[in-house]
């Protein structure tokens, strides 16, 4: 028998291991199943939320019995360790090598632009259920890619409204010096300039370094009102616990999109108290959906989903829809993608539909770090739906 946990973890040993539900077997034991090609993070600075992603796609399917649209599903992993370099190689070992019927990933937005590159390339479905990188869902967008996540200036464009409503009046940015952070800040800046807020300065630093004292030496010197911080992972967790340990909390209010406390709650304590974020989930909707899923979720795995397991949890649903309505032959792609475009359903972070570029169009919540749980404070943004420039659908 095949102990299915140390399947799981042996995709950074491998380069791809194979995972099938709800039996766990060898994929080459399979007939007629789907193979479903997962370029996620399973060690280094991203490697819960790779984690998370994995869990909820794996509990969707199991939910339905193994198979989508009919046919059985088979995930195929690699970790890609969110290392840009070796994204290529990594894509193309799932793609090529692996053969995977449907590519799925992942965090890192360097590492999803030479993905989405390739998926282009090749005309392979494809589901992001994280990088927010713009070009993905803009110049680069094509029929066969779709996102179930957002757009890095989407998130930020929400929390830059909500700061506004919070009376923010003069802010300093800082994030890492790489491509999701510098798309989310813009998406701040858009709506928080525009409705007539002050940005002192921008601060970046290079992507994972986590030594912020400087950093936070030069943001008590500017005197701002807020901090609008893109971090995640284990990088967002150390920057609130200096933030916290230089008492820059106690007189400058901390913000970002909810990639900043999502996944960290807990372990970020006391110094996570207090951080408001923006984003299109908080644990505490009160919907069924959410009710259902967040029950189902702590059951198989003992502890609570974050953004990053809906993200996953619905990029199975959007890939079940397709499916179904291509009779589970994923070569018919017409049908495949017209389904899967024009769905439209019930997620735990609430209605779920895509835009024209296949970014999703949704609701932003702002949230508020309290006792190791973003507590939903109500609605920052309605139904916002991202930037299409440049996307051309051909």
């Amino acid at each position: 028998m095949i102990d299915r946990r140390r399947i799981l973890t042996l995709a950074g040993a491998t380069g791809a291991s194979t995972i099938a539900m709800p039996f766990v077997r060898p994929s080459w034991a399979q007939t007629g199943a789907i193979r479903v090609g997962l370029l996620l993070p399973y060690s280094g600075t991203y490697a819960a939320l790779g984690e998370a992603i994995t869990n909820a796609m794996q509990l969707y399917v199991k939910q339905q019995g193994g198979k989508l649209g009919g046919r059985e599903i088979v995930f195929v992993k690699v970790d890609d360790a969110s290392e840009p370099a070796k994204a290529t190689e990594n894509t193309t070992k799932l793609v090529s090598g692996e053969k995977v019927d449907v590519l799925a990933g992942t965090v890192h937005s360097g590492v999803a632009m030479a993905m989405a590159k390739i998926a282009k390339e090749e005309g392979l479905p494809t589901l992001i259920p994280n990088a927010g990188a713009e070009a993905i869902t803009r110049a680069m967008c094509a029929p066969n890619i779709f996102r179930t996540s957002f757009g890095n200036s989407q998130v930020g464009d929400a929390t830059g409204m909500a700061m506004l409503k919070a009376g923010v009046k003069k802010a300093v940015t800082v994030t890492w010096k790489y491509a999701a952070g510098e798309e989310s800040v813009a998406g701040f800046k858009k709506s928080f300039l525009a409705g007539g807020g002050e940005v002192i300065k921008d601060i970046t630093l290079p992507f994972p370094d986590v030594e912020f004292q400087s950093i936070l030496a030069e943001v008590a010197s500017l005197k701002p009102d807020a901090v609008y911080s893109f971090f995640a992972g284990g990088g967002a967790l150390k920057f609130m616990k200096d933030y916290a340990a230089a008492k820059l909390n106690e007189k400058i209010s901390l913000w970002g999109p909810g990639f900043l406390t999502d996944g960290v709650e807990q372990a970020a304590g006391a110094a996570g108290d207090g951080v408001k974020t923006a984003l299109h989930y908080v644990e505490s909707l009160d919907n069924p959906e959410n009710k259902k899923f967040i029950a189902d979720y702590t059951a198989e795995y003992k502890k609570a989903p974050d953004v990053y397991a809906v993200q996953g949890w619905d990029s199975m649903q959007l890939l079940r829809i397709g499916l179904e309505a291509a009779g589970g032959d994923v070569k018919k792609r017409n049908e495949l993608f017209g389904a899967m475009k024009k769905a439209e359903f019930k997620s735990p972070r609430g209605p779920f539909k895509l835009g024209a570029s296949h970014n999703p169009i949704q609701n932003f919540y702002l949230r508020e770090l309290r006792g190791g749980e973003n507590k939903y404070l109500g609605l920052a943004a309605s139904m916002l739906a991202d930037d299409t420039t440049g996307c051309k659908m051909t």
